[in-house]
């Protein structure tokens, strides 16, 4: 390929993209039949000549968009997935095309330098403690896993056991406490370390699903305790100064799943709900979700910076760098720049901006709320943030309307389990919604309700 075809297909790749991107208002957002039945396109031999890049791009667009659910649209409300705003996603194609493997200061001056100015933005933002230390992960899962890694790692050198040498063969044990309504995300994370999750102590929660301090386990020094920002069902967070109180008398490492909820700290209205918060030892939160930027960008954040250098640190005789770089402070020693959007989307809206965004999509979540009670369904939860949950009178019915929102084509809403029944989930976290986006939702509400 000359270097004219690779800058034409380039365009005519960036060409489809806008395309899609200008259609995300008015399209299905969960495919229909037809689409999904033109994903057999797909399944074909494995080619055994080269063959045309065009007709590869051309396949992708025609048999692959119509099939993708609109997450980046205004009508999607599942699985508090934002939309990638288009500063955020301008900054992703430019760092793609720089094409760098952003582990150290050597292998990329730019992104190292970016990415240094993004952890300093996003503790300023967070107000956590300004040393920390961030690394720019895959996700909320391998940015936990790394925290939890440094955690157990720190608490084990306290007992005078070296981790790196001695592994976990004979090692004091390390207990950890969860709420009973942990994130999957944060067990998977702990059944990978080898915790076995039949040993994990769960916390009892209250009604509202926050972690009762009054009922919480004993903790000693050898205690990483797990709390909540943002329960991914009805939005609340653990009573963080109590809790950590405790923990802090105890000698306990406290970890925060804050995947979505910790960027309500950046809230004038909402930021009461992290109260205490910043007593913790290790924060995790997205950035696709209500930062609104895209996949494959998360951060863990380490109170201590060198509890996380010294657990992920990946330096080797050909490649050594400094402890602040991404490479030895996250799981992956190849990686892209994954904090060039968050910086980019930080840089674009600011705080003012961002704390907007948050208090919107908050307003917006309890006029869904008050829609779906005005048409007699029955709402879950005290609407704190920007989750709501309902259900209809049974299961059946509750199971029917979702079905038959997503059939319309409208709109997308996930299914859960709540109290043992099952219930429905929206979670408002898209850039792209607005107030005539509710008032559609709402119509839609209430024609599904009177059918």
């Amino acid at each position: 390929m000359t270097d004219k075809d690779e800058i034409e297909l380039l365009r005519n790749a960036d060409r489809r993209a806008r395309r899609y991107t200008e259609s995300v208002r008015d399209r299905r957002v969960f495919p229909s039949g037809d689409a999904l039945a033109a994903l057999q396109r797909f399944d074909e031999p494995l080619p055994q000549q080269t063959g045309s890049a065009e007709d590869t791009l051309a396949l992708l667009d025609e048999a692959g968009g119509p099939a993708t659910v609109v997450s980046n649209g205004p009508h999607y409300y599942g699985f508090v997935i934002g939309a990638t705003h288009p500063a955020a996603a301008a900054a992703e194609r430019i760092a793609s095309a720089w094409d760098q493997c952003a582990s150290s200061f050597d292998n990329s001056p730019v992104a190292h330098t970016i990415e240094q100015v993004a952890r300093r933005w996003v503790l300023e933002a967070l107000d956590l403690h300004r040393d920390s230390a961030v690394t720019f992960g895959t996700s909320a899962s391998a940015c936990g896993l790394a925290c939890l890694v440094a955690a157990r790692r720190t608490l084990l050198a306290r007992q005078g056991w070296n981790f790196d040498a001695m592994g976990l063969q004979g090692a004091p044990e390390i207990r950890v406490v969860v709420p009973e309504s942990a994130h999957i995300t944060l067990l998977k994370a702990l059944r990978i370390l080898g915790f076995g999750l039949d040993h994990v102590i769960r916390a009892p929660v209250d009604g509202n699903l926050r972690v009762i301090p009054e009922r919480l386990p004993e903790l000693d020094d050898r205690t990483i305790l797990c709390l909540q920002a943002g329960e991914v069902n009805t939005g609340e967070f653990d009573p963080f100064v109590p809790l950590i109180d405790k923990a802090r008398e105890a000698g306990s490492w406290v970890h925060v799943d804050g995947a979505f909820g910790l960027w309500a700290r950046i809230s004038n209205t909402k930021r009461t709900l992290t109260e205490g918060i910043e007593g913790a030892d290790s924060w995790t939160t997205d950035g696709h979700k209500w930062l609104n930027t895209p996949y494959d960008g998360a951060m863990g954040i380490c109170r201590n910076a060198d509890d996380l250098a010294a657990a992920m640190n990946a330096d080797a005789v050909y490649s050594t760098a400094s402890s602040d770089s991404q490479k030895n402070l996250g799981i992956e020693f190849s990686r892209k720049a994954r904090g060039i959007p968050i910086w980019a989307l930080l840089r674009t809206l600011g705080v003012a901006g961002v704390a907007e965004l948050i208090e919107r999509h908050c307003r917006m979540a309890e006029r869904l709320a008050e829609g779906l009670r005005g048409v007699g369904i029955e709402v879950l939860n005290r609407v704190v943030l920007n989750q709501v949950l309902f259900r209809l009178d049974s299961d059946e019915a509750t199971s029917a309307f979702r079905q038959a929102a997503a059939d319309s084509g409208k709109i997308w809403f996930g299914p859960t389990v709540f109290n043992g029944r099952v219930a429905c989930r929206l979670s408002v976290s898209s850039c792209l919604t607005d107030d005539d986006d509710i008032d559609s939702a709402i119509r839609l509400f209430r024609e599904l309700a009177g059918a």
